[in-house]
């Protein structure tokens, strides 16, 4: 029997890192990665495995080398191998502007959103390299990256614009080993992102400044990771794609 291809998933807990495990079980074997919700890293465990596949937990901070280490050694020693990296760990502080913000919240939102997805990505490289055959890295960006989110998040929209052009980067140097590398920038999605940021209702209210006139959804955009990481996409690399309703 051929085996499955294997999935890593970081920040697979919530939001879109559970959608892409929901959407992606069906077809791969996940290593989902979590950092400190383990309750529900377990629940969209046992969801993905209801509907086919073999999931393993893999608990780490994508800020701390040493834990990047730890969810590779799950992958290691899990499957053996990787064949798509869902590169989607990544943090939101609480709104404020430029003039607000502090030495502390800067370090954390580059540590884990630029500096943790590049190393993420780099040993996902490494391993695809090694055995030969290709892989997908579909990194998680934002509309922000466009937008600046002036006022709210400027440092989460220079981390996303930092990812756009990471993609960039990488898919030029791992094109020949058939190593594509792509980026997503969700809009205004309704997930539990608004909240971390202390505004829940975020995507309600702003809403009407969408093209489409609605929020999107977590699967509508786990829909797009999902292809992009199929061999339909098998031509598509270095591109970064909105999934915004046209905002």
């Amino acid at each position: 029997m051929t085996q499955r291809p294997i999935c890593l998933i970081t920040g697979a807990s919530a939001g879109i890192g559970a959608a892409c495990a929901r959407l992606a079980a069906p077809d791969y074997d996940l290593v989902l990665n979590y950092r400190s919700n383990q309750s529900a890293a377990e629940a969209v465990k046992a969801e993905a495995e209801a509907l086919g596949a073999r999931a393993i937990l893999a608990q780490g901070d994508v800020a701390d080398p040493e834990d990047i280490a730890a969810i590779y050694k799950v992958v290691d020693d899990g499957f053996g191998r990787i064949d798509v990296l869902i590169n989607n760990a990544g943090i939101v502080d609480q709104t404020a502007k430029v003039t607000e913000m502090t030495h502390a919240r800067l370090t954390r939102m580059m540590n884990v959103n630029v500096i943790g997805a590049m190393l993420v990505a780099k040993e996902a490289v490494m391993r695809m390299q090694a055995q030969g055959d290709g892989g997908a890295i579909i990194n998680i960006s934002s509309a922000a990256a466009r937008l600046g989110s002036a006022n709210q998040y400027v440092d989460y929209a220079a981390s996303k614009a930092a990812i756009d052009i990471f993609t960039k980067g990488l898919s030029d140097e791992v094109a020949g080993d058939n190593i594509r590398v792509m980026s997503i920038r969700p809009g205004l999605i309704d997930t539990e992102i608004h909240a971390k940021g202390g505004e829940p209702g975020r995507a309600q209210r702003l809403a009407h400044m969408v093209p489409m006139k609605r929020e999107g959804s977590a699967e509508e955009v786990a829909r797009a990771i999902l292809w992009l990481a199929s061999p339909d996409a098998s031509y598509v690399t270095g591109s970064t794609l909105d999934v915004t309703g046209g905002r």
